[in-house]
């Protein structure tokens, strides 16, 4: 099982930020390096990829609020 976080993309450790856009749906098969997901914080939004190969299972909802760093996916 392979973790999938909200990227770091603000100075404060602390941030929060949004799950904008699931582009892999919960169950879905995904190869590496594949785009699975956008998120945003503040006015700053980044793609979020596939750290590995496998079935994504989603700890997190679209529009969900989460702090950098939290598991927002995993990969089985």
């Amino acid at each position: 099982m392979t973790e999938v976080r909200f990227p770091q993309l603000s100075e404060t450790t602390d941030a929060e930020g949004t799950v904008a856009t699931w582009f892999a749906e919960d169950g879905d098969h995904v190869d590496e390096g594949q785009l699975i997901a956008e998120v945003a914080v503040d006015k700053v939004d980044a793609e979020v990829t596939a750290p590995a190969a496998g079935t994504v299972e989603h700890r997190a909802d679209e529009g969900d609020v989460i702090k950098q760093g939290s598991v927002i996916a995993v990969i089985t």
